[in-house]
């Protein structure tokens, strides 16, 4: 046999199906087998690959023994002249496994060889081709001088970012995430070292091979994939402490052990972790100290509307009055976890205000010496329950974080590539996965024939010739690719032409189950929820709802009414129609935000689901209308903001709409 490819698999099932693909179409016309090794998943991973690749040996560990203690078992029951480790992680292209076959028996003095690494958004993996951990090397890792100075012979020797990516030359040591490695030389020097649980392993295993006289080969002339630290993500290992702790026993084991040395590790270890606890600490620090600065200006506002001036409380008073009320509003704020569990909640840092603000007008009648004026406390009370709120609304819509489920409706522009069946089934699942915040802004054809039409209501724009072109005007930060579509060294060569950090490449494999990304998975096919509890039935959410509807009504009837009305009738347009039944929303009979009109007669005569709420000047159907919209489209739309109803949400959906109109 040719070829064994191993797999060691923990908790990425949706990475490895994608990988499996992959090698099963590289393996093509080559003699090879491939074993999965399972360090005890629990997210079916096993039961995809028995059930999918009948074809795959598979081994099921019932604990997770480390990468290496797995690789060891499968290298014991294969039978491949070559053995190819490889990340579960990670997409192989046609021809990756041929190319690197070539190489090894063309170059029988190479022991283990690997080929050029890509990051998702096209950029090269350094740890690709490495140096050995040498004291120096080691120094300049842990100090910081390789990032600081990448392109430096003298510093950068660690990920040896100064040698051209697109030549093939002799290195170190390559990446674990794949290595081609030659049963001779494995017989020579054994497999992995299992005191390495993860990291390190693959430099122990160069250098070794290295020792006993083989060559190590970066080998340019074919590309993967690597979805780096998928596994680590999944569970609960402290990847900073492991990877310092493998260099340390690296260099305990192959070079002279020195305390100097080991202090400096020690000392480098110490000092990531210190880091990283502050990295996890710093958003709420910052969060915090915004709080206490608005908090603080509100007071001083609140003076001048009142009195006139800055700065007219005796000066005694002062480092009180800028103390205490924020300390009072923060430390609310913290109970609520409104700065941990519920970061950037509107509600919760309203609720913070209105306790910080009762307990503070509380304690003036107790110390009546700073109990100068109850109104700058009520205007200051005023103002920050505008600003705390708002900016963390403003923040929510701006940075759309990962923390919280619902993204903004303002979604990232996403351009899917492929046009055909499964292209535009892609398409059909997108749409009403409102969660995911997908904005789809066009289709790149395979070819040219074609561009300026509409498929499903969505144009061409371009095709893959031009597709660089076409992120670059759609200003897309997404582009999907579908794999029935176009081969995997198709899509590897299109993205590592792009080499675009600000550019999300994902996949979508042929099962159309999940989008595979550099940050997450989207699930697409929709999961059974029982007992959903619908946000528009809350009578709070009711509350607010209804408040916003006749606040923004009255607001319009008293400004932009008066003008709509006087207008003739064909000038009036779509948007004139609308604010005409504001009076409507003010009585009550409609909201500015709902289903269509048409839904509600539908369900008025029995023909469609029993859903809760009023017909809506505008709604989430209505700004995501295409010409073949289908009633299943429908429903999931409106049973989605049955569900997750908000101030928020509505605020999203009337500016969407607004800009809507104005690209009209």
């Amino acid at each position: 046999m040719q070829l064994s490819v191993i797999i060691v698999n923990y908790n990425v099932r949706a990475f490895l199906e994608n990988a499996l693909i992959s090698v099963r179409k590289a393996l093509a016309g080559i003699d090879g087998e491939v074993v999965v090794v399972d360090n005890a998943s629990d997210d079916g991973s096993v039961e995809m690959v028995e059930s999918t690749f009948a074809d795959v040996a598979l081994i099921i560990n019932k604990h997770n023994d480390g990468f290496a203690a797995a690789n060891n078992l499968a290298m014991h029951e294969c039978t491949g002249e070559y053995i190819l480790l490889l990340n579960p992680d990670t997409i192989v292209q046609e021809d990756t496994f041929r190319t690197m076959l070539e190489f090894m028996n063309q170059h029988q003095e190479v022991g283990i060889a690997g080929c050029k690494i890509l990051n998702p958004d096209g950029t090269l993996q350094l740890p690709c081709r490495r140096s050995f951990p040498t004291p120096w090397v080691a120094f300049t890792k842990i100090s910081g001088l390789s990032t600081l100075f990448p392109y430096s012979r003298f510093f950068g020797k660690y990920n040896l970012a100064y040698l051209d990516p697109d030549q093939t030359y002799e290195v170190d040591a390559i990446s674990g995430s794949f290595m081609c490695a030659r049963r001779k030389a494995i017989e020579d020097v054994g497999g992995l070292d299992e005191q390495f649980f993860m990291y390190g392993e693959d430099l122990d295993w160069c250098f070794r091979v290295k020792q006993a006289g083989w060559k190590i080969f970066y080998v340019h002339t074919t590309q993967i994939i690597h979805y780096k630290g998928e596994s680590a993500r999944r569970s609960d290992i402290d990847e900073v402490k492991l990877f310092y702790k493998a260099m340390r026993v690296f260099v305990q084991k192959h070079f002279r052990r020195g305390i100097l040395l080991d202090l400096i590790l020690r000392a480098g270890i110490a000092s990531r972790e210190w880091v990283a606890f502050i990295g996890r600490i710093a958003k709420p620090l910052r969060a915090a100290a915004l709080d206490f600065a608005l908090v603080n200006l509100s007071l001083l506002l609140g003076e001048m509307i009142w009195f006139g001036e800055f700065f007219h409380f005796p000066r005694y008073a002062y480092p009180i009055t800028t103390t205490v009320p924020a300390l009072m509003i923060i430390s609310a704020m913290y109970s609520l976890g409104a700065y941990t569990r519920r970061k950037l909640s509107v509600t919760h840092a309203a609720g913070s205000v209105i306790i910080g603000y009762v307990i503070l007008s509380a304690l003036t009648f107790f110390f009546k010496q700073y109990a100068f004026s109850r109104m700058v406390v009520v205007i200051s009370g005023m103002v920050n329950m505008l600003a705390l709120p708002g900016w963390r609304l403003a923040a929510r819509a701006i940075l759309r974080s990962p923390e919280h489920r619902r993204k903004s409706l303002f979604g990232r522009r996403t351009i899917i590539v492929g046009a055909e069946r499964s292209g535009q089934e892609v398409l059909r699942k997108l749409r009403v996965r409102i969660d995911d915040g997908y904005e789809i802004v066009g289709f790149v054809d395979m070819n040219r024939k074609r561009v300026g039409e509409k498929v499903s209501g969505v144009e061409i724009l371009g095709s893959i010739d031009n597709i660089g072109k076409v992120i670059q005007e759609q200003k897309a930060s997404e582009v999907i690719f579908s794999t029935d579509t176009l081969s995997y060294s198709d899509i590897l060569s299109i993205i590592g032409r792009s080499g675009n950090r600000n550019v999300n490449f994902r996949l979508v494999p042929s099962s159309l189950e999940v989008i595979i990304g550099k940050t997450h998975i989207d699930e697409l096919d929709d999961i059974p929820l029982v007992d959903i509890e619908y946000n528009l039935n809350r009578p709070v959410n009711r509350f607010l709802k209804r408040l916003f509807d006749l606040c923004v009504s009255l607001f319009l009837l008293a400004t932009v009414y008066p003008f709509v009305l006087l207008r003739k009738t064909s000038e009036k347009g779509k948007f004139g129609r609308k604010i005409l039944l504001l009076p409507n929303v003010l009585r009550g009979t409609i909201s500015l935000v709902g289903v269509p009109e048409y839904t509600v007669e539908e369900l008025r005569n029995g023909s469609m689901p029993v859903y809760w709420g009023k017909p809506g000047l505008t709604g989430l159907v209505q700004i995501n209308y295409h010409d073949d919209l289908q009633a299943e489209e429908v429903e999931k739309y409106n049973l989605y903001y049955a569900k997750n109803q908000s101030l928020i949400l509505d605020i999203e959906i009337l500016l969407k709409s607004f800009i809507l109109l104005i690209r009209k």
